[in-house]
């Protein structure tokens, strides 16, 4: 549940982190917001179904464990190159339709893609039996949705303004890499009892 709400918690700040990082190029009009949003939506929707199908072959914690650190990898280049992705975005497309789609396509659809596979595969993994797979999914789905809420409140009302973007960023890659050992070690216990 704890990774769940992590991953909850940083999909939110991302997506806000989204339109600080394209509003220095295209603005902060509702065009650039539907843009983010749209690809977060779209995005999370693939990992959801990836996420649900992948949980079907074998689920362990080790596994699982790797969405983590394969959202903290796909991060890095928004963090090292975002800035040069954003110049060349904005030089071939100066529309904020356009260009802020694309940009935020290049460089938040692969993490959040990634990050919306936890929710499914947590579900797999907490499913013991299947009379009480609402009542999972139901917590589930309200541990995240609180990570979510707060991870918005926290990032738009402290983090932007004490931190820069790519400082909050890094925060954010080194706590999915945290999630990702708490997984291994937790699943490494799980295997010694057996």
């Amino acid at each position: 549940m704890t990774l769940a709400f992590t991953s909850g918690f940083i999909i939110m700040s991302i997506e806000l982190l989204g339109g600080r990082v394209l509003a220095p190029y295209f603005g902060s009009s509702i065009y650039v917001w539907g843009s983010i949003i749209t690809v977060f939506m779209i995005a999370l929707s693939f990992g959801y179904l990836i996420g649900g199908r992948l949980s079907l072959l074998a689920p362990r914690l080790s596994k699982y464990g790797l969405f983590f650190v394969a959202a903290a990898i796909t991060a890095v280049p928004t963090i090292l190159f975002g800035d040069a992705l954003m110049d060349w975005v904005f030089l071939r497309f100066e529309d904020p339709r356009y260009g802020s789609l694309l940009a935020a396509m290049l460089l938040f659809f692969v993490p959040t893609a990634i990050l919306g596979m936890i929710a499914p595969y947590s579900v797999r993994l907490l499913v013991e039996e299947t009379h009480h797979s609402g009542r999972v999914a139901g917590g589930l789905y309200f541990i995240s949705t609180l990570g979510s809420a707060l991870g918005t409140l926290l990032t738009s009302f402290y983090f932007v303004l004490l931190f820069e973007i790519n400082e909050i960023l890094v925060t954010m890659a080194i706590a999915l890499v945290c999630c990702f050992l708490i997984a291994l070690i937790v699943d490494r216990e799980v295997e010694a009892k057996v």
